[in-house]
């Protein structure tokens, strides 16, 4: 089942109220994206932390409706 990108960033931004958000599909099929999720929540902490708190966001979608999310995570400068 395909998903919108406004709701994937909307269930980050419900996790991490301080990220700035861009979701790009990848393949126009609603099912394959990329995350760019920018937040001083990552500070300090690894690439896997930084993603892991991005998954959980999620709330587990992944397995229900997108089948790949590239995610990217930064602090900002």
């Amino acid at each position: 089942m395909a998903m919108d990108a406004a709701a994937i960033e909307k269930l980050i931004l419900e996790g991490i109220p301080d990220a700035r958000v861009r979701i790009e599909d990848l393949r126009g099929d609603g099912e394959h994206y990329a995350a760019y999720v920018e937040s001083p929540a990552f500070a300090g902490k690894s690439r896997v932390q930084q993603h892991k708190m991005v998954y959980e966001a999620i709330q587990g979608i992944m397995d229900e409706n997108l089948h790949a999310l590239a995610i990217q995570t930064s602090v900002p400068e």
